[in-house]
C-alpha cells in the first residue's frame, strides 16, 4: 500500500505543481494537465484495487468506513476539477485544479495513517 499511496502523491504533486505554475502566470487549464489528472485517476484505483487486495488477504483497519470515505472522495475530486476547467477557461480553473490536487495530497497522508494504524 506504501507504494500506491507515494505513487499518487507523486502524481498530484506533479498535478499540483503545474496547475500553481498555471494559476501564477494566469494561465486556464490545458488537456495535458486533465491527462496527469486522469493519470492520478488511474493511480488511485489502483490504490484502491492494493487496499481491497490488502483486506482480503487479511489486514486489518481501525477505521474501515474512513479509509474508504477518503478513497471514495478522493477519486470523486479530479473529476470534479475537470468539469470546472472545462466550464471555466480563465486562471480559475487552475486554482480550482491546484485545490483539488492539494486536497488529494493531504487526503493520501490520511489514507497512509488510517492503513498503518
Amino acid at each position: 500500500m506504501l507504494i500506491a499511496t507515494y505513487l499518487v502523491s507523486a502524481l498530484a504533486a506533479a498535478l499540483a505543481l503545474w496547475a500553481l505554475w498555471f494559476t501564477v502566470v494566469d494561465r486556464a487549464v490545458v488537456l495535458r494537465q486533465l491527462v496527469l489528472g486522469a493519470a492520478v485517476e488511474v493511480a488511485m484505483l489502483a490504490q484502491m484495487v492494493v487496499g481491497a487486495v490488502g483486506l482480503v488477504s487479511g489486514h486489518r483497519l481501525v477505521d474501515g468506513v474512513t479509509f474508504w470515505g477518503y478513497q471514495v472522495v478522493a477519486l470523486l475530486l479530479l473529476p470534479g476539477a475537470a468539469l470546472w476547467a472545462v466550464a471555466e477557461r480563465t486562471r480559475w480553473s487552475s486554482a480550482v485544479l491546484l485545490g483539488a490536487a492539494l486536497t488529494i495530497l493531504v487526503m493520501q497522508a490520511r489514507v497512509w495513517q488510517v492503513w498503518s494504524a
